[in-house]
């Protein structure tokens, strides 16, 4: 037991580590050197670097998160997030490291359209991947959480109104180009992250009539390890017996069961169902 919980959290430690160094990358490699400022502490970072020159990117990244880290700890108290503590000190660490080992003066290509893509999808998967865990990269999210506690503010239009904020700063303190394109990534962004989490977390749902279902069921239980429900019903137009096999599992193994069903019983009825939100053993927690 004690062998597993820890083969957990390492499972889930490598993930949020995974899900930090994409979003570090998309930030450092392509959000900065073009001041893409979409909102956050990686944009405050770029508006912030640009009128205190002597700070670096890394340097206000690495500052603001210890700060609202520290804030957050003392508001909030000791269990607010260990996760997020993780990923906003690895992130800052990160950042800050790369700025002293592969320095950026300019945008890797000419095409500030191509990087604006992977200044939004890097650190969107990023993002999803964390989300997924529970877990975030800090920053304003920790702003988020004190407002819910002590304020009945919608959290999500205030964080929405700071980012746009920062995003149509960019127009003033670059040029008008840049924060359009900083508009667009904003916008885009949670479009993104949405879409993400859907794909990593996507299943298949079967709804199988079947005359004989024993076998079916023996294929789920035995070759893929899952489990499945059993009804009988009638058939309206033959009012013949038939069975109804529901199942969940994931896109890999719908495949195999698919083809499985139409080797084995090809006159099986199936519909197959994309879920993004299956809650239960095996799949998601809802604790």
């Amino acid at each position: 037991m004690q062998k597993a919980k820890v083969r957990e959290n390492v499972k889930e430690y490598a993930l949020l580590t995974l899900g930090t160094v994409i979003m570090t990358l998309g930030i450092y490699f392509f959000k900065f050197p073009n001041h893409f400022s979409t909102g956050g502490v990686s944009g405050m970072a770029v508006i912030l670097s640009h009128y205190i020159p002597n700070f670096t990117n890394g340097d206000f990244v690495m500052m603001i998160n210890v700060l609202l880290l520290i804030v957050g700890y003392i508001v909030l108290g000791k269990g607010f997030g260990g996760r997020t503590t993780y990923v906003s000190l690895l992130m800052s660490g990160l950042t800050w490291g790369l700025e002293r080992i592969i320095p950026m003066n300019a945008p890797m290509t000419s095409q500030p359209l191509m990087e604006l893509i992977f200044a939004v999808s890097l650190p969107a998967v990023g993002s999803a991947i964390l989300f997924n865990l529970d877990a975030s990269s800090g920053g304003t999210d920790i702003v988020a959480m004190i407002l819910k506690k002590y304020t009945s503010m919608n959290i999500g239009t205030a964080l929405l109104a700071v980012d746009l904020l920062i995003a149509v700063s960019a127009c003033f303190v670059f040029d008008i180009t840049t924060g359009l394109f900083s508009l667009c990534g904003l916008f885009t962004k949670t479009i993104v992250i949405d879409t993400a989490i859907e794909n990593i977390n996507l299943c298949k749902y079967f709804t199988i009539v079947c005359k004989d279902p024993t076998p079916i069921c023996d294929f789920i239980h035995t070759e893929l390890g899952r489990s499945a429900t059993l009804f009988t019903a009638e058939g309206t137009y033959s009012g013949q017996e038939e069975y109804i096999v529901l199942t969940v599992m994931k896109r890999s193994q719908a495949v195999q069961l698919r083809n499985y069903i139409k080797k084995v019983q090809p006159q099986a009825f199936m519909m197959i169902t994309n879920s993004s939100e299956i809650i239960g053993k095996g799949f998601r927690n809802t604790i």
